[in-house]
């Protein structure tokens, strides 16, 4: 998972956890019992008195992302919006089906859902369609990346549980009207070799930054495209050749962030969001 680095701790992610579990809830977002709303009011108000006194051995203010982090912490525990985003039990049992009741299909449903419900960002690690499987817990394709580790197994398995999650995601949010709202983009972060490799009879395919692909869907632009073209063998870019950043730019715009701001890091050094790369002309 992206962790913020010196955006603070205040723009960590939250794991939700496997929601193809029966009796999904997402960890850390229900009350003990025995505490209210109330109640947690003044554990809050207790809390900032405590974090006041240790004020004084703090000058670089580093509590500071620490008190955001717990504010959205209790905005969590104290919103019903929140909690009904996470109730996968008011979907219908056939969509539910459709999507396939596996780790990536639920949580495709449940992204829509924290979307729909005014979530900014989420983040899919589709690792591997079903949690515990001793082989193909990834898609790092190396030829015998674990004993028995076989590329053209892996995707058998594999690939049917993703066209159907993310398919049904896409179907989902157009029937729905919610494309011009919701951005989806299916991608890894580089492409893999375009020759096979050989190892004790199973075959992989290793890393390749020069080319790969990204699937877009949504987000108001324009679809029914494909931008740019590789050699026959997906070796390298021979048309409208574009890279990772003009992508983030696209999804920069469909947040309405600015991808010139600079963030300083801990040592007051600028950073730019983006510091090249613009928005993919042929979306907009």
């Amino acid at each position: 998972m992206t962790r913020p680095v010196y955006l603070g701790v205040n723009h960590s992610a939250f794991n939700t956890g496997n929601p193809a579990v029966a009796d999904f809830r997402p960890p850390n977002l229900t009350l003990n019992s025995g505490i209210n709303g109330s109640g947690l009011d003044d554990l809050l108000r207790l809390i900032i008195q405590l974090d006041r006194l240790r004020r004084g051995i703090d000058p670089a203010d580093g509590l500071d992302g620490v008190d955001q982090f717990r504010q959205q912490a209790f905005q969590l525990l104290t919103s019903n919006q929140v909690a009904t985003a996470f109730d996968l039990q008011q979907e219908s049992p056939e969509l539910r089906d459709r999507y396939g009741r596996t780790l990536w299909g639920q949580s495709c449903l449940l992204a829509r859902r924290l979307a729909e419900a005014g979530t900014a960002v989420v983040t899919i690690e589709a690792m591997e369609p079903e949690l515990g499987s001793p082989l193909y817990h990834s898609w790092d394709d190396h030829a015998g990346a674990k004993p028995g580790w076989d590329m053209a197994r892996g995707m058998i398995w594999r690939a049917q549980h993703m066209d159907q999650a993310l398919s049904t995601l896409i179907e989902d949010i157009y029937e729905r009207n919610l494309d011009r709202r919701i951005l989806v983009v299916a991608m890894g972060e580089f492409g893999r070799a375009p020759r096979l490799d050989h190892y004790i009879g199973c075959i992989g395919r290793n890393h390749w930054p020069q080319a790969q692909s990204a699937l877009v869907s949504g987000g108001g632009l324009r679809m029914g495209q494909i931008i740019g073209a590789t050699t026959s063998k997906s070796e390298y870019p021979i048309e409208r050749p574009l890279s990772p950043r003009d992508l983030l730019a696209t999804i920069y715009r469909h947040l309405g962030i600015d991808q010139h701001a600079e963030f300083p890091d801990f040592s007051g050094r600028p950073h730019p969001i983006l510091n090249s790369g613009e928005p993919i002309r042929e979306l907009i």
